[in-house]
């Protein structure tokens, strides 16, 4: 893991005085396959699963693996856009572009993912605790796509009434490089490196 990522993110939780996790494993069904290990191995006093595997045939029950050792480790485990399954895991939800699902009873930590200014505005009116920015750098996960910058990203940020975590092409001075605005990262890549 980029130690320099996760010492970062300790840096936005003491400074922010933060609630919620400052540090957020994405998980992928191409680039992480079996994100069980690397969510074993996360620091827990920082740290969330945002849980995706959208396209794995065996999405539910991995999720039930995921949720089993999140549940243990006290890490917070949100569900991308599937209500039925976090309710199912005791999981929170995410919600993409901060689109509205149905929410029946709010168990855990609602995230959102937010490309542009309407989008980061839709998180705060959903009611999201935090929204994901992306993408704030390249990033092998959506190869030649825009990324936003330090500039764009900084300044749609600012402008933010809830959190906004970069995503996107993070590396170990991300969070600094996007400070001030900047309320912790999502990552890949960065969490399976060793360093």
């Amino acid at each position: 893991m980029d130690q320099k990522l996760i010492a970062g993110a300790r840096a936005v939780k003491r400074r922010r005085g933060a609630a919620y996790p400052t540090l957020w494993l994405i998980t992928d069904h191409v680039r992480l396959p079996d994100p069980t290990t690397v969510i074993e191995a996360l620091p827990r006093d920082i740290t969330g699963v945002l849980f995706r595997h959208d396209d794995d045939p065996n999405r539910r029950a991995l999720g039930r693996r995921i949720a089993a050792i999140c549940r243990a480790r006290r890490i917070p485990l949100v569900v991308a856009d599937d209500a039925r399954l976090a309710a199912m895991l005791g999981a929170g939800l995410h919600l993409r572009g901060g689109r509205r699902k149905l929410i029946r009873s709010r168990i855990g930590w609602i995230s959102a993912s937010a490309h542009d200014a309407v989008q980061l505005r839709r998180a705060a009116g959903v009611g999201a605790d935090l929204v994901f920015l992306s993408p704030a750098f390249p990033t092998a996960s959506h190869p030649g796509v825009p990324a936003l910058g330090t500039l764009r990203w900084r300044l749609l940020a600012k402008a933010s009434k809830i959190p906004v975590l970069a995503l996107g092409g993070i590396r170990n001075g991300a969070m600094a490089e996007l400070a001030p605005f900047c309320g912790g990262a999502g990552a890949i890549g960065a969490l399976l490196r060793s360093n």
